[in-house]
């Protein structure tokens, strides 16, 4: 132990310096990486802290130049929005469904108007008309008009980070393929890419065999990695039983068939004994199993395409298989440390995912809760506790990524993991690796892993129904989560440690998280940024009112589900008290229905009621009309616009909120245009002056006439907008109009969600309202910098785009 000790604690540090580095908003330059080679001395050589300061400079110089090398590939500014020509590798398996085909595309050259210019790696491209992208497979090589930008995201408190994901996988662009006579195929396949090419083949045959199922997906999934045909009702039981880890292959599956293989080989190679001692003398049975199973562990991971999981699975395995095969007797923590170790070195990157700690921790769990508890249970018990050892340890991990855990996980994991890992992963690659031999051989078996697979998603799905299956809680705090860990680490001490009760109270942080309360008269204001759409949420000191809730894309993405319940759950949101819908366009309640799944909501009003009909949309609907007001908490909510009876046509039509706290108001405008702006105008005056104004239809030139900005005189102009969407919004004669009188501007696209507090320190009359922009103040350096996309909003002319370059 005492031997062991310094390398653990030097992993650790190694592994904290990679940490630290994340959480820098801007880089230092790649030259200061040259410090790795002056750190690497005290870590080997000095003794104890300098060794550990050592160790924490070696990772903080190791990320620093992994991170400047991936930075170092990006796509040049100027030609973001243009038409380029590249060519290049798929090198991915394609993603298809009714409306486009995805797949990342790594550029070996690009060109626009017959200039080169450096490629930026690998991009993930979009091709949205059928026909000649049917043609398009793994590992050919094409030539194709695109359409590129730079990594962008949504930034929302609680919500998923696209850009650090695209970062953590080396994408350096997005885009969409272009109409064009230019696309064509330059050579069939390249051999360097047989792997990925098979892996589409076995896609393809698997998808045929079981005739498009429903447990297609999830087989998918299992054989190969490809996730994509998961459906979100799938990825919803999933997630609320606990057992989203059997659908992606990681350490879990890639250990499990290793070890069979392992068991397998060696009680073949001792039966060959009993026939050739020599054998047995030459290479034992152990090192010849060890060897085997880290050859079926290579096999599978290459199925999955080496994902970044499967990696890190393999590297673990590794270790554990070479010290078998060079006679070096490891602990499991030893073995854990140096899996770490190598698994760092060889992506430090990997620090970002979420399957990165939950894979390393509940081995670790595991592990500790095993020390000094041999002896004196049964497997099944063992295995049983064990269970509940994971549940338990991996609850605030789950909270801090997910804000949820699922309390039913122990229950469907006990029949989950060994049904998956010892039938139908088995199962699936072995169908998996017939169908390159003979798909007749290898239907009988897919068809029994798929007939498996839909049985264990009926056990799931009916446990998933049950109430309080899942917990829900806030987005925890640094302090919150470390008080935790240790309260985790407490109670799965051995029964020889004392007062282990105590790991409960150090809980409760997790249940009792701690928010900024609101006072009486207080309101706070989130414009959420949902691309190009609206969503808003106005908080109370008790009371939650959405306003609009974004667009849906297609059947398996909208912002209710990517972005509104993820805010109300970091907020520790349970029930809204009054949803608006202020129109029926789709930019508005395209995330209604996710919504309405997830969250209860006492009351929903909106307009064009009977089109919300037709989407839907019923439970509760009452119209919204000008009149209506009521007061929370000391917040006054009155609606300006529609009339009662109003033969406006539909954006007209939208519900307009006026709300006001303290003496401070907010003015929430839909998708008004000129015809409404100047029936509010007439009517209300100087009543609809207003410290915030969110732009009436994003921006458009057909609405925010001068007149109508005049009655409401804002200080701030909120424009919920997309990054470079289509339509151009804001539109510069708008946006000119609120500069030529001084008002502040702030696109969601240039700064993630933005928050005011109206009513805030009302008492002190020097209390000035001041915008949170959330890209500003929880941005990394990966994300894009807020004066970088605000410079390139309001230098849209070509002569002037060039003053915005990095």
């Amino acid at each position: 132990m005492r031997s062991g000790f310094p390398l653990r604690s030097g992993v650790l540090a190694f592994l904290a310096g990679i940490l630290l580095l994340q959480w820098f908003q801007v880089l230092p330059a790649i030259e200061w990486s040259i410090l790795l080679l002056f750190a690497l001395p005290p870590a080997v050589l000095l003794p104890g802290h300098w060794r550990l300061l050592g160790w924490l400079l070696a990772g903080i110089c190791w990320a620093l130049l992994q991170a400047q090398l991936v930075l170092g590939r990006s796509l040049p500014a100027e030609l973001e929005g243009r038409d380029v020509l590249i060519s290049g590798v798929v090198v991915s398996v394609p993603e298809r469904n009714s409306r486009r085909t995805r797949f990342e595309f790594e550029i070996e050259s690009l060109s626009q108007a017959g200039q080169s210019y450096p490629s930026p790696g690998r991009v993930r491209l979009s091709w949205y008309r059928a026909g000649r992208s049917e043609n398009l497979h793994a590992g050919q090589r094409w030539q194709l008009k695109v359409r590129l930008k730079r990594p962008q995201g949504l930034m929302n408190p609680g919500g998923f980070d696209y850009e650090g994901w695209l970062f953590q996988h080396r994408i350096r662009a997005t885009g969409y393929i272009r109409k064009s006579d230019k696309n064509q195929i330059v050579t069939a396949y390249s051999s360097s890419y047989l792997i990925l090419r098979l892996r589409e083949r076995i896609r393809d045959l698997i998808t045929r065999i079981t005739a498009d199922g429903e447990s297609t997906g999830l087989l998918l999934a299992l054989s190969i990695g490809e996730r994509s045909q998961i459906t979100p009702t799938q990825w919803q039981w999933l997630r609320q039983t606990g057992t989203s880890h059997l659908v992606a292959i990681s350490g879990l599956h890639v250990g499990l068939i290793a070890g069979l293989m392992f068991l397998l080989l060696n009680r073949a190679w001792h039966l060959s004994g009993y026939f050739s001692a020599r054998l047995m003398l030459y290479c034992p049975a152990p090192k010849a199993a060890a060897g085997g199973a880290m050859l079926a562990a290579l096999v599978y991971a290459a199925l999955a395409g080496f994902s970044i999981p499967t990696q890190r699975a393999l590297i673990m395995l590794s270790v554990v298989m070479l010290s078998i095969i060079f006679n070096r007797h490891l602990s499991p923590g030893r073995t854990l440390a140096l899996a770490l170790l190598a698994v760092l070195i060889v992506d430090p990157l990997a620090v970002m995912s979420a399957g990165f700690w939950l894979s390393f921790l509940a081995v670790w769990v595991i592990v500790y809760g095993l020390a000094a508890r041999a002896g004196g249970w049964g497997r099944w018990r063992q295995w049983w506790r064990a269970q509940w050892w994971v549940t338990l340890g991996l609850m605030p991990m789950l909270l801090l990524f997910f804000q949820q855990v699922s309390l039913i996980a122990p229950v469907a994991n006990i029949i989950a993991i060994p049904l998956v890992s010892l039938l139908i992963a088995p199962l699936s690659l072995l169908g998996s690796v017939l169908l390159l031999l003979d798909p007749e051989w290898a239907t009988p078996v897919i068809l029994l892993a798929a007939w498996l697979l839909q049985r264990l998603a009926d056990y799931l799905s009916w446990l998933a129904d049950f109430p309080f299956a899942t917990w829900s809680a806030s987005l925890l705090s640094l302090p919150a989560l470390g008080l935790s860990v240790l309260g985790m680490l407490w109670l799965l001490a051995p029964k020889g440690i004392p007062a282990r009760w105590l790991g409960g109270v150090m809980l409760l942080p997790v249940l009792f998280a701690h928010f900024e309360l609101l006072m009486p008269g207080e309101a706070r204001f989130t414009l959420l940024d949902v691309g190009q759409g609206l969503a808003a949420v106005v908080q109370t000191q008790h009371h939650v009112l959405v306003f609009d809730t974004g667009a849906r894309s297609g059947p398996n993405f909208n912002m209710g589900d990517a972005v509104l319940i993820p805010f109300l759950h970091a907020q520790g949101i349970s029930q809204i008290d009054r949803l608006i819908l202020s129109h029926a366009d789709n930019d508005h309640l395209g995330g209604a229905m996710a919504l309405l799944a997830v969250v209860p909501v006492a009351e929903i009003l909106g307009s064009d009621l009977q089109k919300m009909r037709k989407k839907g949309i019923i439970r509760r609907l009452k119209p919204c009309h000008a009149g209506q007001q009521w007061n929370w908490d000391g917040v006054a909510f009155r609606f300006l616009h529609p009339p009662a009876t109003t033969g406006l046509r539909r954006n007209d039509r939208s519900c307009v909120l006026q709300v006001e706290a303290g003496g401070q108001r907010l003015l929430l405008s839909g998708d008004i245009e000129k015809a409404a702006e100047r029936e509010l105008v007439r009517k209300y005056g100087d009543e609809l002056r207003a410290e915030i104004l969110v732009a009436p239809h994003h921006g458009s030139k057909t609405s925010s006439t001068p007149a109508f900005i005049n009655a409401v005189s804002p200080r701030y102009v909120l424009f919920p907008v997309g990054y470079r969407n289509r339509y151009g919004f804001p539109h510069p004669t708008v946006l000119a109009r609120y500069r030529l009188r001084q008002i502040h501007e702030y696109p969601t696209s240039a700064t993630g969600a933005i928050r005011f507090t109206l009513g805030g320190k009302k008492s002190e009359p020097e209390h000035e309202l001041e915008p949170q922009l959330f890209r500003q103040t929880h941005g990394h350096f990966w994300n894009r910098k807020n004066d970088v996309n605000l410079c390139r909003m309001r230098l849209r002319h070509e002569a002037h785009r060039s003053r915005c370059l990095r």
